[in-house]
């Protein structure tokens, strides 16, 4: 018996006509999406974009995000607005970022403490490496290391102060237990092998007031707050966190400048969106960030509240966050920092 093969045919004409049919009918929801989305991309904004600051009025955030505000509702054509949610180490205006619409209309200047607080926090719900999108780098807020004079007389450098701590028991005091400075200060410590107890505040404010009068002999806080004192005179600024710093401070070297190669902390920020937001959006934001903050007035508006234009892209952003994160988390779980 001859075993047949069975022949392979075309579909006929009225099989094609129908699995045409068939395929668009399927497609057609997807593509009807695709273009729907893509249209309301090219068309953003069409009304009152929100700008989600997690910190309070007043603060270097908060400064920083009101005059990139202004500068971006010029771009797009329409308002963009400020919309303070503080607390928690910048963690609940974060928190409502996440949790918000991704159509573009929501967004949020994302300060250093908002990145630490997950390292810090044993309660906190967002992961800074996943749960958002990040648009662009806007800038850098230096860090300074300062003492009072009246505590640690004679002591005009890293060097100094050093030696001094090791000779003394010295306190220093920061913002807040978690901090970026407390993390920082921490880290030089191991570097440097000295010994100096932790004293932390609710806020740069109070925590400064008690440095004024004696209570602290030492602080390493951004320069916003620093300054003022700095200038009276009644506070010294001893090293940097960042050589680009020396813009504010030329007559004081870095930490780096001073022996301790490799060290390297500023606070920074940067716009970010929920995930989900259309690309079309996230690179409208990137390009006119880009190009706001390359503008002379910009620079110097950021020069005047204490802080440095520092534009980077979205995926730079990515990696500077993920890489900070790493770093400080590493500090955080040697130090057993947790609140």
């Amino acid at each position: 018996m001859k075993l047949h093969r069975m022949r392979e045919t075309e579909p006929t004409a009225p099989r094609r006509l129908l699995l045409k049919s068939c395929l668009a009918a399927g497609a057609a929801p997807w593509l009807a999406s695709l273009s729907a989305g893509a249209n309301a991309a090219s068309r953003w904004p069409e009304k009152t974009v929100r700008m989600v600051v997690a910190f309070p009025a007043g603060g270097p955030t908060d400064a920083t995000a009101r005059l990139v505000a202004q500068k971006l509702a010029g771009a797009l054509g329409q308002p963009v607005i400020v919309d303070n949610r503080p607390g928690a180490s910048g963690s609940i205006g974060t928190t409502s970022l996440i949790k918000s619409a991704p159509d573009g209309y929501t967004v949020s200047m994302f300060g250093m403490p908002a990145l630490v607080a997950p390292i810090v926090y044993r309660n906190n719900q967002y992961d800074v490496r996943k749960d958002f999108t990040c648009v662009a780098s806007v800038y850098d807020l230096p860090l300074v290391l300062m003492i009072n004079p009246l505590v640690l007389p004679g002591v005009n450098d890293l060097k100094g102060f050093i030696a001094a701590a090791k000779a003394q028991p010295v306190n220093y005091s920061t913002a807040g237990s978690g901090s970026i400075g407390h993390l920082a200060m921490e880290q030089l410590k191991d570097m440097g092998g000295f010994p100096m107890q932790h004293v932390g505040y609710k806020g740069s404010a109070p925590a400064i007031t008690d440095l004024l009068g004696g209570q602290i002999g030492a602080m390493f806080v951004d320069l916003v707050a620093a300054m003022p004192h700095i200038r009276s005179g009644r506070l010294k600024a001893l090293a940097l966190g960042s050589a680009d710093a020396r813009a504010f401070l030329p007559e004081v070297l870095s930490i780096a400048q001073q022996g301790f190669a490799g060290f390297n902390v500023s606070s920074w920020s940067g716009l970010i969106v929920p995930n989900g937001t259309p690309a079309g959006v996230v690179t409208r934001l990137d390009l006119e960030l880009r190009r706001i903050l390359a503008e002379a007035d910009t620079k110097r508006g950021l020069e005047n509240i204490g802080a440095l234009s520092a534009y980077q892209p979205p995926e730079v952003m990515k990696r500077r966050m993920a890489s900070e994160f790493e770093r400080w988390n590493k500090v955080a779980s040697e130090k057993d920092i947790s609140i």
